[in-house]
């Protein structure tokens, strides 16, 4: 059968233009093929997405304008009677370039006073406009699941952009979302897709903002009293996500009324003050009206069209300009700009961190902790102060063109006088973001541990007496990689596959003797590279299925006969592991290269994704020079080489090992809309899945130690208490019970603490390996030897690229994107079983908690400044079932196959 690598997305017949009362909608005729299918991470922002070189057929591009034309020309349909009932959405019906709405609504929200806020004007510019019926129209008409959704599933949009705004519930009543639903219920389709008209996302949103600025009029009216009553037996609700919303004020105040108790206790526990925890909440709400007074219209607009596409199925998404030109660093792994991580504090630009290898690294003027001041273009060109701007709108001006310069105007971190200046002048250039590359370790592992023979005899080799076998370790973020073949100026672009098989390469040099390829937290990313992962070690075979909405199947196979490694292999995956990371595992499963050991399955994935940029459709945009954004839609469901689909299911390993995970409410199945799990027939491959028996051994292998460890008896602790406090949906808001309880969870902790650290005089020796230069990580060498004692070389002048993550994902700052606009998920804290002492030391509150108790007197002694050195369970676990393999592998009577399942064979 012939196959290819990357599979061509052949378009599927286009639906004729929609109509009524003989007007005509926007026909779309987009260029064919398609853009490449996509597997994109299911977690936090987009990830990585799959590319295929593709041409324009130049014979369709005088069907795009005409039906541009047929559009902006055509009459406009009548007003609906809801649209009949918003007198500034029926004044803006006539254009469709622009639309441009007071936020009013017809019937005035209970208790909600005229001087609470002021009303904002919001106005669609001609482009968003555009942008959001193709948005519709390429979703109605494209999407794989276009069939489940119609006019009428519409009015789901309501409540889901309302939880978007309000995710805990807390801030809209239930008379909201009826009125919105009954006003907007019939005619939300047509507007957005026939008129571009978007005025019910800025008429929910200016009610959003609304009731908040009502409730934090409450909040500090009622925050002395809440202060003074923190002895009742009353709760907070720290989830209401599944919740609806208070029926009335009334109960709207009972339930804030709790939360704010709640969030005093948490400053209190803090070691605060009574008047410094009231100062805290109230920084809190200010700030929270701040960022909602810097709300533009791109950001309402991007978050209703968002909510849109999430009507087909959750990975369906709408990307605004900027959030599109973040999803191409992402791909790439690299920008063009200073090379710094920046946030806002108190209205200022700060420099948090310094990208090692940028320019601003480089240049040595700029430092970690100063203030940016103004931005001024070129050599001589005017500073522009940027003091209490929006995070995103500093960025747009430091970032620039290779090549350019950029003066900053900055008050040094270390000033004893405010008003010193300096002028730092950088010149722009590409910035490597090395910390999301792949690497690796090598680790010294005992052989032989608690193997129970084919014969059922078991032996048990203690770590002192058994001899130990070289192991290496390969962790991989991302799937990453650039959209095209090589870099700027003929630079040589760095891919996941390139890096996994250089490291394959310094591990071999090293002598090891098995391979763990670490896919925890791994979203997924470039299909291409996840074919070519996996041709890493299998000979050349079919991959991936892939099945498109007309039912046609197409096979992508890895065509090269090389193969970089060829000894025992073991992936580690958990829930998080997902997309492209569940193609590998399966498919190495399927071929029985691999043994897979994790969670009880992988996240679940299994659809492909398009990602089509509105410039394709908008051309007079694009010359302009005026961002446009894209639609990420779901075109394909894909399959492994048997067929077995891993949608919602997601990859089963072969050992299971207990996880924290296991107990969240994580995975595709728990997302709404998912698409439904189906099989297709198995395409021909050269492979089998590994033995039974020899399965069965090395899970009855695995099994003891989880029933003898310390460590899994540790683990499994842990897990309990999770549990524990994962059922206590409600948290008391009663001052001494909350303190005798966090004198008592402190206590445990402490006791987790010194276990944990005791634990980690017990891991293996480990050597690590990095690719990037050591100008350009932190670590250069980390090691921990024989006798439990680490040596680590540190590059001072660096900083560690790991906090970048932890930065980006807080909660209480406005936006916290640096220069680099680094917005993957944050992989290596994706995990509570990879550190489980994060779950230890965390609130016992949601996300939106407002503080953590205090651990002072808990801080983590351990050396952990390598990648490896933190207390790793899984990862512990499965070198030693690689280990097992190693010493099952002497025994020629243990395999069954010809080849041993866990090792490739080679090609003639």
């Amino acid at each position: 059968m012939t196959t290819q690598k990357n599979a061509v997305l052949r378009s599927e017949p286009f639906a004729q233009s929609l109509s009524q009362s003989g007007t005509h909608a926007l026909t779309l005729t987009p260029p064919l093929p398609f853009p490449t299918p996509t597997l994109f991470s299911p977690h936090a922002s987009p990830a990585l997405m799959t590319r295929r070189r593709h041409r324009t057929p130049r014979s369709l591009l005088p069907l795009l304008l005409l039906g541009l034309a047929v559009a902006l020309l055509s009459p406009r349909p009548a007003q609906s009677q809801s649209q009949a009932q918003a007198p500034r959405a029926a004044k803006a019906a006539p254009t469709a370039n622009a639309t441009t709405t007071t936020a009013t609504t017809t019937t005035a929200a209970p208790r909600i006073s005229s001087s609470t806020a002021d009303r904002r004007e919001f106005t669609t510019s001609p482009a968003l406009s555009t942008e959001a019926r193709i948005l519709v129209q390429l979703l109605s008409q494209a999407h794989y699941n276009r069939d489940t959704v119609r006019s009428s599933s519409y009015i789901e949009v309501i409540k889901d952009y309302m939880s978007a705004l309000d995710g805990q519930r807390m801030f809209f009543l239930k008379s909201d979302r009826d009125l919105f639903e009954k006003k907007h219920s019939t005619s939300l389709y047509w507007n957005v897709s026939r008129l571009g008209n978007i005025d019910a996302a800025y008429e929910i949103f200016s009610r959003y903002e609304l009731r908040a600025h009502e409730r934090v009029d409450w909040i500090f009216r009622n925050i002395d009293a809440a202060l003074a009553d923190l002895d009742s037996d009353d709760h907070h609700r720290i989830d209401r996500r599944k919740v609806e919303w208070p029926d009335s004020p009334a109960e709207a105040d009972s339930l804030w009324l709790n939360r704010l108790k709640f969030e005093l206790i948490a400053e209190l526990l803090n070691k605060r003050s009574p008047e410094k925890a009231a100062e805290a909440v109230r920084t809190r709400y200010e700030r929270l009206l701040k960022n909602l007074a810097e709300t533009e219209t791109s950001d309402v607009g991007e978050m209703f069209l968002a909510t849109i596409a999430r009507l087909y199925d959750p990975h369906t998404a709408y990307l605004s300009g900027d959030t599109f030109e973040d999803f191409n660093i992402q791909l790439k792994l690299e920008l063009v700009g200073i090379g710094a991580l920046l946030t806002v504090e108190d209205d200022y630009c700060v420099v948090k961190e310094l990208v090692p290898g940028g320019p601003a690294a480089l240049g040595g003027e700029l430092k970690a902790n100063d203030k940016i001041i103004s931005v001024a273009q070129g050599e001589d060109g005017d500073f522009l102060e940027i003091i209490g701007l929006k995070l995103r709108k500093i960025v747009d001006q430091i970032r620039g063109e290779k090549g350019s310069t950029v003066r900053l105007l900055v008050q040094p971190g270390d000033a004893t006088d405010p008003a010193a200046r300096r002028e730092v002048l950088i010149t722009r250039d590409t910035v490597k973001l090395n910390s999301a590359r792949a690497y690796a370790g090598l680790f010294q592992v005992p052989t032989g541990e608690h193997i129970a023979a084919p014969s059922g005899d078991a032996t048990d080799h203690s770590p002192s007496t058994a001899r130990t076998a070289p192991i290496g370790v390969i962790t991989l973020p991302s799937f990453y990689g650039a959209a095209e073949e090589g870099g700027p100026d003929g630079e040589e672009n760095s891919s996941a596959t390139h890096d996994v098989a250089r490291l394959i390469a310094q591990l071999q040099a090293q002598g090891i003797q098995g391979l763990v390829l670490d896919l925890r937290g791994n979203g997924g990313g470039l299909l291409n590279e996840a074919i070519d992962i996996t041709g890493l070690f299998i000979p050349r075979g079919p991959v991936v299925q892939v099945k498109s909405y007309s039912g046609e199947i197409r096979v992508s196979s890895d065509e090269s006969p090389t193969i970089a490694y060829t000894g025992p292999l073991a992936v580690l995956v958990d829930h998080f592991s997902a997309s492209a990371s569940e193609i590998v595992a399966g498919a190495l499963q399927n071929y029985g290269r691999a043994i897979i050991i994790g969670d009880r399955s992988t996240h679940g994935k299994g659809s492909v994704q398009a990602l089509e940029e509105m410039r394709r459709y908008v051309p007079q945009l694009a010359r302009s020079g005026a961002k446009t954004g894209a639609t990420k839609f779901t075109v394909q469901k894909y399959y492994l080489p048997n067929g077995d689909s891993t949608q919602r299911k997601g990859v089963v390993p072969d050992i299971i090992l207990p996880s924290i995970e296991d107990h969240l409410p994580i995975g595709e199945a728990e997302l709404p809309r998912a698409l439904a799990w189906d099989e297709i027939p198995s395409t021909f491959f050269d492979g089998a899945p590994i033995d039974d028996n020899l399965l069965a051994t090395l899970r009855d292998a695995s099994l003891a130690r989880q029933n003898s460890l310390e460590e899994f008896d540790y683990l499994r602790r842990n897990i309990d208490w999770f549990k524990q406090r994962q059922d206590e949906k409600l948290v008391s808001v009663n001052l001494e019970k909350r303190r005798a309880r966090r004198d008592e969870d402190k206590a445990l902790r402490k006791a987790f603490l010194a276990e944990r650290k005791r634990l980690a005089a017990l891991d293996y020796a480990y050597e690590e390996f990095w690719l990037s230069p050591p100008e350009e990580r932190q670590t250069t060498t980390a090691t921990k030897n024989a006798d439990g004692t680490a040596s680590v070389e540190i590059d001072e002048a660096a900083t560690d690229a790991a906090d970048d993550d932890a930065l980006l994902a807080e909660a209480d700052t406005t936006a916290n994107v640096n220069d680099a606009s680094r917005a993957e998920p944050a992989n290596d804290s994706a995990s509570p079983t990879r550190e489980i002492s994060d779950t230890l030391l965390a609130s016992d509150g949601t996300e939106d908690s407002p503080a953590s108790d205090d651990d002072d007197d808990l801080e983590e002694e351990e050396d952990d400044t390598g990648a490896y050195a933190k207390v790793d369970v899984h990862l512990k676990e499965s070198l030693r079932v690689v280990a097992d393999v190693i010493a099952l592998g002497h025994d020629p009577s243990n395999w069954i196959h010809n080849a041993p399942p866990l090792t490739a064979r080679t090609t003639p």
